[in-house]
């Protein structure tokens, strides 16, 4: 089959995991005004619901499917699907996860073990059953959003940075073993990002100054549209003035 080509986008496949809300729902609607075929997943099938209604009528085509990351089963099954309907993905979004964020003092052990697994198996199932597809299609692009607590440990993140910690590390890895196989590996580190991430946490900041996740969907596409010889492999975006 033929690699993607330079900076197109319509006709493409992708598969967006967490996609019912924030960042993920944002870019879903952009890739499908793009004309990019979209499988977007995600736990609540009323968001997925809302999504459908949203998306009809743009020039891409969307299916949706309720699936949990972190079963290997049910990620399965939504590559299945999306084989069925377009075949295998050659854009990949690994952006499911959520934090927990207390003093480890605080922090119970089925509260850590949840964290990891969402945020660190959920992204490397998300990936490891994408990948022999991604490689047979004839190259494509795998895209992790993590988040700048990636690179820099704050207080109350003892179970969410060392998640995004552990992710960097995968993503640096990965995009060295298939970077010959005309797979981009990508990670996207955003700051404060107005999503539900910050509905229940007493450490919201002003949600008028942070990131919208339209602006972190943009900087995606941007990776996406990027000439096939670059390889933008960690990109950091953060608000401009927060205070």
């Amino acid at each position: 089959m033929s690699p993607v080509a330079d900076g197109t986008l319509a006709g493409r496949v992708a598969m967006i995991t967490g996609a019912s809300s924030g960042i993920g729902r944002a870019l879903t609607l952009m890739l499908l005004r793009e004309g990019v075929h979209v499988v977007a997943t995600g736990r609540n099938k009323e968001r997925l619901s809302a999504l459908r209604e949203e998306a009809n009528g743009l020039p891409g085509s969307l299916l949706t499917s309720v699936a949990d990351v972190t079963d290997e089963t049910q990620m399965q099954r939504v590559l299945d699907e999306a084989a069925q309907v377009y075949g295998a993905p050659d854009i990949v979004v690994a952006n499911a996860g959520f934090g927990i964020l207390k003093p480890m003092t605080e922090m119970r052990t089925e509260e850590f073990d949840s964290v990891i697994a969402a945020n660190v198996r959920g992204v490397w199932l998300t990936l490891r059953h994408s990948l022999p597809a991604m490689i047979e299609r004839g190259g494509g692009d795998m895209i992790i959003v993590s988040s700048l607590a990636g690179k820099n440990g704050f207080a109350g993140g003892t179970a969410y940075a060392a998640s995004k910690f552990a992710v960097r590390g995968l993503a640096q890895s990965l995009m060295l073993e298939v970077r010959e196989r005309n797979v981009r590996v990508a990670s996207i580190f955003p700051g404060s990002t107005d999503t539900r991430f910050f509905d229940d946490t007493p450490m919201s900041p002003d949600r008028e100054k942070i990131l919208a996740a339209e602006d972190v969907a943009q900087a995606i596409v941007d990776i996406l549209r990027s000439p096939r010889r670059a390889l933008l492999s960690e990109i950091d975006i953060r608000p401009a003035n927060p205070r």
